[in-house]
């Protein structure tokens, strides 16, 4: 009970550390460039002479739970709902058996996956994997209306590779149990090296993106394992996708509410 209980409480440590909801720091939020000309002239000469200016705001234990706003130094922008959420998926796999890795499409600077392997190894799980599957170069240029809005030039969201293994690094969760699939799903999905997998977290926002990891991926879940859509109730195009393919193989599954965005399920054993 005292293993359980120290494993408990260094993993809501990750949590807050990975959401940077425990500095007070995290509610400076940095001005960005914006229509004013002369606002963007000033924040970008202010920049490449290593100045930030920023606007202190308040936010409420719900907003920091939710998820609903990006704290200026978290490694996470999900909240603590989803972060308790991968918890309870990957505990809950480690206790019933499941066999597989655990993946993420979509890691912007890989808070979550960081979270995953620090799961694995306060549990002393030598065996799994953890994906990180991502351009590490932003979303892409939408293919059509039904992927949704167009963030690809929103620079806060292109966070390269090396970035992401240093934050690994800093959290001593970088190692040999950690593998990197960088570039567009389509491209590197179809033919990864994944043979099983007990957790697969969707969060690509876009029907394209959310669709590629399905149809490649869905098929390696192992029954009794979980699926989680981080952009279900948030992004209309991801909710598309995701019954558009459970709708084609005419699967029938119990989606679970997480919060105002997520949502996840369990994959039901093959007739």
């Amino acid at each position: 009970m005292a293993n359980d209980a120290l494993i408990a409480d260094y993993l809501d440590l990750m949590k807050k550390a990975l959401s940077a909801t425990i500095y007070d720091q995290s509610r400076w939020r940095p001005l960005l460039s914006g229509r004013s000309s002369l606002r963007s002239t000033v924040l970008s000469k202010l920049s490449k002479r290593g100045y930030v200016i920023c606007k202190t705001r308040g936010f409420t234990r719900e907003e920091v739970f939710d998820g609903q706003i990006w704290t200026n130094l978290g490694f996470t922008m999900v909240g603590m709902h989803r972060l308790n959420n991968v918890q309870f998926c990957v505990e809950d796999v480690l206790r019933r058996g499941i066999a597989g890795d655990l993946v993420e499409t979509g890691v912007w600077k890989g808070g979550v996956t960081i979270f995953m392997r620090a799961i694995l190894k306060a549990h002393g799980d030598t065996d799994r994997i953890v994906w990180a599957a991502d351009s590490f170069e932003g979303l892409p240029v939408p293919k059509g209306k039904q992927d949704g809005d167009d963030l690809s030039n929103v620079q806060e969201l292109k966070v390269s590779l090396e970035q992401v293994k240093d934050h690994f690094e800093r959290f001593s969760m970088l190692d040999d149990r950690v593998r990197f699939l960088k570039g567009w799903f389509a491209d590197t999905l179809p033919d990864a090296p994944i043979k099983q997998i007990a957790v697969l977290r969707l969060d690509g926002d876009m029907y394209s993106s959310t669709m590629d990891a399905l149809q490649n991926l869905y098929h390696k879940v192992t029954p009794g394992g979980y699926v989680i859509a981080d952009d279900y109730y948030s992004w209309d195009s991801c909710k598309r996708a995701v019954h558009d393919f459970l709708d084609a193989r005419g699967e029938q599954v119990d989606i679970r509410k997480i919060d105002w965005t997520g949502a996840f399920w369990q994959v039901p054993a093959k007739a």
